[in-house]
């Protein structure tokens, strides 16, 4: 089915700016809080969030197959289980409505008091429900900085790692839009030429820089789906803040790898950006070497060229990047990762998330935690206020964003910001 929407000719009677991250192109969908304090499912064009949910009950859909309350829901689930046609003919109708000469809705005040609000307005929520939620370990660069620090510099990748897209099951309940703040999460550690663990604050938390993917429905319990199919099951893409307690990990990982160090909070941007939006950025990935087993080869290109940035924002107003990198170093790719996780009959539902892993490039500024810019904190990172950072601290500000750009249009993700407290205090009774 053709993709009308990515037509980079297409303008929109909407004002948008240059550099918006959601040109007419974009159509993402996220869900929002209305002014009149509804829940609903959207999209946005521009700074003005779109209610498709008073779209659809004003006939703006007809023809398409969707059930009446489709929209009307708190979670974009269901749509997303509807499937890649139903995503394209929705998209597309989307484009059609807002195109500059589609004077329908254009010249219907009743009707956009309704449909349209500004940015301001409205409240984003986490846009799916997540049943599973997997993370991955997928780049090469980052992988290898890793295992220099912690193992012999020389066998810095496990042997499993060039054959395999490593990855590990991570904890859904904790994932949290942009704008939630997050604690400094507590637990054990192992202080250096320490032979007892001790209870406390983690003193070394940092952020990951990652990108997640979010499925449909892709297959019953046993089946596998295929490396040259698995795109048709990812409905879109997010930013993706893993953050990470690396002093908690250091003690624990030991034989099952990550568990409280991880699943204290992971935040993400509000809007899935689709991967058909993102379709004229795909580019080749890095060159695998061993030649990967027949099931993970693929034969087409499945990488994309995303460009990211981290920024940290301190408590009083300074904000500095501090990373500059893009989701195409990756070494597996987001149809590998899916074909691999279901090789083994593995069921994946709706509104699941698989996360990268951290996206770290090849030169120390486009490295994608704290852990690497700052080399084990021996290599403070120097921000704009005059201060250095080896890990985050209380009250720092996390901002990551993502855009793809070429000679015709830009597509972006917005950002997804956090703010890390400091670790939770229990109120005393009485």
């Amino acid at each position: 089915m053709p993709i009308y929407a990515n037509d980079p000719s297409r303008r929109t009677w909407l004002p948008v700016s240059e550099q918006s991250d959601f040109p007419i192109q974009n159509i993402p969908f996220g869900v929002f809080l209305t002014r009149d304090d509804i829940i609903t499912i959207g999209t946005r064009i521009g700074d003005y969030a779109i209610d498709l949910g008073a779209l659809h009950q004003l006939g703006y859909f007809q023809d398409i197959p969707l059930t009446d309350d489709i929209f009307l829901q708190d979670t974009l689930n269901d749509f997303i289980s509807d499937g890649q046609k139903t995503w394209r003919l929705v998209r597309n109708r989307i484009s059609e409505i807002f195109e500059v000469s589609n004077e329908t809705l254009k010249n219907n005040e009743d009707h956009k008091n309704v449909v349209l609000f500004s940015m301001d307005e409205i409240e984003m929520q986490l846009p799916v429900q997540v049943g599973d939620y997997t993370d991955f370990y997928s780049s090469k660069e980052h992988a290898t900085n890793v295992g220099t620090m912690f193992r012999d510099p020389d066998n810095a990748l496990l042997p499993n790692w060039l054959h395999i897209p490593v990855g590990y099951h991570g904890r859904s309940s904790t994932i949290v839009p942009s704008g939630t703040p997050i604690r400094r999460p507590m637990g054990q550690t192992l202080p250096k030429g320490e032979e007892s663990p001790v209870f406390g604050p983690s003193r070394l938390v940092d952020f990951e820089l990652e990108m997640a993917f979010i499925t449909t429905d892709a297959n019953v319990l046993g089946e596998p789906v295929s490396v040259d199919e698995a795109e048709e099951y990812i409905f879109g893409m997010v930013l993706f803040n893993d953050w990470s307690a690396r002093d908690i990990q250091k003690w624990e990982y030991v034989p099952l790898g990550p568990f409280l160090a991880k699943n204290f909070a992971s935040s993400i941007s509000p809007w899935i950006v689709t991967l058909d939006a993102l379709q004229p950025f795909k580019v080749e990935s890095p060159e695998q070497e061993p030649t990967p087993l027949p099931y993970l080869q693929q034969k087409e290109r499945h990488s994309y060229d995303i460009n990211l940035q981290v920024d940290i924002a301190t408590e009083n107003g300074s904000e500095t990047t501090i990373s500059e990198s893009n989701f195409k170093y990756m070494y597996w790719t987001m149809a590998q990762q899916l074909a691999h996780h279901t090789i083994n009959g593995c069921k994946v539902n709706s509104g699941d998330m698989m996360g990268s892993g951290t996206i770290s490039g090849p030169t120390p500024d486009s490295y994608g935690s704290m852990l690497e810019l700052s080399w084990q904190g021996t290599k403070p990172v120097k921000l704009n206020d005059g201060s250095e950072r080896k890990f985050i601290q209380d009250n720092d500000t996390v901002i990551m964003k993502g855009y793809c750009s070429n000679s015709d249009i830009r597509i972006g993700f917005g950002e997804v910001r956090t703010t890390l407290l400091p670790p939770f205090e229990a109120k005393k009774k009485g």
